[in-house]
């Protein structure tokens, strides 16, 4: 028996498909039975298994958790939650490996898997493994056993446990997503005033898409901050482990910005600490976090190259320009939506000042949002190659953690290439307008010596 995988579902940092197109119950078996076959080999007995809100996500489960049996390994099934409680049990419980069945924040039909294997990420290569097992028919074979628990409370439980914040009046967006639960129970359990929006879980997504990266989906949190007069207001991906939030004056709170605010607390705790961001970040975070003296480390974009990166370096706190914020400081490593938003409630009493105030201080800066557009898989590694090829002739002070970031006198500007789609990343900040619109055309020009064109806007 084998099986063989659509060419794009195998991703850098999980497995992603458009279900009855791409992905189907059959993909879903074999992933759990290659995955089971190696936490079997490498001396495992039972893996945690979490699905999201989709439409999709139970029947997968099941096939999943039949493949999983099929190699002879138990299942431990946590049921609908978000992300960050799958990796919570993975943590937690008696297992050796952890698969969340999730769209993540793409449309409605899409689904995928993510992973971990005995407490570290489970990527790249591990993931290309997966499909070169379920080709070959590499598969264990045996009869496990399928438990279900429901480990929300002590979930929730484990948020809470030291949380020492005080009363703030807060938004909370959940999207509809697979958090909505955990956002329902956590806020009951807080000091102060909070006001919900979509707790519900729903995978038609009804009310706006489960992405608070981009701003229009924040639209509805706005709201509700400016009609109550709230503090500040936060909101959630489809499977809670990105985090979104807007100070009391309706100003978005980026993900680079927001660790601005956890730098300066975690900072005031763990003086020297290394503080890692991704490759998008500001310029302002890195500087800020050197002024504070912590020693800023720029890293590759990814969750699990982040979380990797981490676990060498023994940082405490990291973070995406995406919203993926990480913590080792009182917690597991790993990003989860819930939990950051706990620690800006912390961070804000620890600091002393409101959110909106935080926010305020920090040194404006005239940027782009990230720019996505598309180009032909085949093309999008060369072309950044050649850039970079262009620029080391030139003289320019380059970055080449992940794709060029430029250093320039009017700021700098990045261009990399998406691990996960047939994508450009670009992204450039500057002190004023004028800058911005030179560092624009430095990577317009790059482009069109290799042939390219900026498009319009990818999606995710």
């Amino acid at each position: 028996m084998t099986h063989n995988f659509h060419s794009t579902m195998l991703r850098e940092y999980d497995i992603r498909g458009v279900v009855s197109d791409t992905l189907s119950d059959k993909d879903a078996y074999a992933i759990g039975r290659s995955f089971a076959t190696l936490v079997r080999r490498a001396g495992g007995k039972r893996i945690a298994v979490g699905y999201d809100g989709r439409l999709s996500s139970p029947m997968l489960a099941d096939a999943l958790i039949a493949g999983i049996n099929a190699a002879g390994i138990d299942a431990l099934n946590v049921g609908l939650g978000p992300t960050p409680m799958l990796y919570y049990a993975a943590s937690t419980e008696d297992v050796e490996g952890g698969i969340q069945i999730t769209g993540s924040h793409n449309p409605p039909d899409y689904n995928g898997f993510k992973f971990v294997m005995q407490g570290r990420p489970f990527y790249g290569a591990d993931i290309l493994g997966i499909g070169e097992m379920a080709a070959a028919g590499d598969w264990e074979a045996g009869e496990g056993t399928s438990e279900s628990i429901d480990i929300v409370d002590a979930y929730v439980d484990r948020l809470v446990e030291g949380f020492t914040g005080g009363a703030f009046r807060i938004g909370w967006d959940a999207g509809n997503g697979a958090a909505g639960t955990v956002i329902e129970k956590l806020t009951a359990r807080l000091p102060g005033e909070h006001h919900l929006l979509f707790t519900d879980i729903d995978g038609h997504f009804p009310n706006h898409h489960p992405d608070p990266t981009e701003e229009k989906n924040l639209a509805d949190l706005r709201k509700l901050v400016a009609e109550k007069s709230l503090d500040f207001g936060v909101a959630f991906d489809g499977d809670g482990d990105r985090i979104g939030a807007i100070d009391g004056e309706g100003r978005v709170i980026w993900g680079d910005q927001l660790l601005q605010i956890y730098a300066a607390a975690v900072l005031k705790d763990l003086p020297g600490a290394t503080v890692i961001a991704d490759v998008k970040a500001s310029q302002a975070l890195f500087d800020r976090v050197a002024e504070l003296g912590g020693k800023p480390l720029m890293w590759k974009t990814g969750h699990s190259l982040i979380k990797a990166k981490m676990k060498e370096t023994g940082s405490p706190l990291a973070g995406e320009m995406s919203g993926h914020i990480f913590f080792a400081d009182r917690y597991y490593g790993y990003d989860d939506a819930p939990y950051a938003a706990l620690r800006l409630i912390e961070a804000a009493t620890k600091l002393g000042q409101s959110v909106t105030t935080l926010r305020g201080n920090m040194a404006p800066m005239v940027n782009t949002p990230e720019m996505r557009f598309q180009v032909d898989e085949s093309r999008k590694f060369a072309i950044v190659d050649e850039v970079l090829d262009r620029l080391a002739t030139s003289g320019a002070q380059v970055d080449r953690t992940d794709g060029a970031r430029v250093l320039t006198d009017d700021g700098w500007w990045l261009l990399r290439a998406s691990n996960t789609q047939d994508v450009l990343v670009a992204r450039a900040e500057a002190k004023d307008e004028a800058a911005l619109a030179r560092l624009l055309a430095a990577i317009d020009e790059q482009l069109a010596l290799s042939g390219i064109v900026r498009g319009p806007q990818a999606a995710h």
